[in-house]
């Protein structure tokens, strides 16, 4: 995939910078962001092909509409971190923050001359219930009505809404990513201080996805016109917490991790400003259209994933000595 033009809106995160990394060396990249200073962000001075452009997220305007208009791809990530508190305050602004940014960007490609030829807009595998009985996937997914189903749901639907006849439309059921950065950096403090035990009761199912299969799934999916609708971008191995902080610390060379009842948890979450939900939630998930479809994952396994992580991180991030 070469000489195309991408633009990511929200991709001032880790996981837009990730996409920034695999595609910059070869394609033109555009990145559509509240918040450009304060950050070490790539640049063309790094060796990429890259473009910053400010955004609020809600109103199209001409400075970036302009990019929109004949790109290759535009993907989505836009979207206030769940990592808070659900005040109703906070609550509104992750919906807003979701719903308002795929309306903007959805008018953006109605009104393009040249509109772009594929749309990805993240969404969630949190969408999926509490699950510890059986997996889910996008054919017999259950749902529940809790908060973070719902934000979900509506972001799905408003995604759905965009009338955009001349450009695909694919969802990525995104599940958690790991990498050198995003959810990985607290597990490194967990591990330093040898707090890498269980998690609650340990059971809850723990579906993820290494960084490097995420930026391929879309290079993927973007290749293959026949794709569009729903799909689930995880490991078709999932393991349950218990599994995953065994691995972890195996893999970063640690034999023992002080567990965290859920007493605990739900202290720290509220000394920190977080919810207990981002871990004690069971999200079990299989990417069972992505499969189907011939997509294969360079990394199934757990210990594999987290000894390609550590490799990129310094030991003394992760250990005391």
């Amino acid at each position: 995939m070469n000489n195309k033009k991408i633009v990511i809106a929200g991709g001032t995160g880790f996981i837009g910078q990730a996409l920034a990394a695999f595609f910059g060396r070869n394609n033109e990249i555009v990145i559509l962001g509240r918040h450009l200073s304060g950050k070490k962000l790539l640049t063309a001075v790094d060796g990429y092909r890259i473009q910053y452009l400010r955004w609020d997220g809600l109103r199209v305007e001409k400075s970036w509409a302009q990019a929109i208009d004949g790109c290759d791809m535009v993907i989505n990530l836009a979207g206030k971190s769940v990592n808070c508190r659900y005040t109703p305050k906070n609550k509104q602004a992750i919906f807003d923050s979701r719903t308002d940014s795929t309306r903007a960007l959805g008018l953006a490609i109605r009104d393009a001359v040249t509109p772009p030829k594929v749309w990805i807009n993240a969404a969630s595998a949190t969408i999926y219930r509490h699950a510890e009985d059986h997996p889910q996937d996008e054919y017999t997914g259950e749902f529940e009505d809790d908060f973070s189903v719902q934000v979900c749901k509506k972001w799905e639907e408003t995604f759905e809404q965009q009338r955009a006849p001349f450009t695909r439309k694919i969802a990525l059921r995104i599940a958690i990513t790991l990498g050198n950065g995003g959810v990985f950096t607290p597990y490194l403090r967990l591990l330093k201080f040898g707090l890498s035990g269980r998690q609650g009761n340990g059971r809850q199912m723990y579906s993820w996805v290494h960084i490097d299969d995420l930026c391929r799934a879309i290079k993927w999916i973007y290749e293959r016109n026949r794709l569009e609708g729903v799909y689930n971008v995880c490991s078709p191995h999932p393991l349950s917490n218990k599994e995953f902080m065994r691995t972890l610390r195996k893999a970063s060379g640690h034999r023992i991790g002080l567990p965290a009842f859920t007493w605990m948890l739900k202290l720290g979450a509220w000394l920190i400003g977080t919810e207990t939900e981002l871990i004690l939630k069971s999200r079990w998930v299989l990417p069972t259209k992505l499969q189907d479809a011939g997509f294969i994952f360079r990394y199934t396994e757990a210990e594999d994933a987290i000894r390609s992580v550590l490799e990129k991180i310094p030991r003394r991030k992760y250990h005391l000595f």
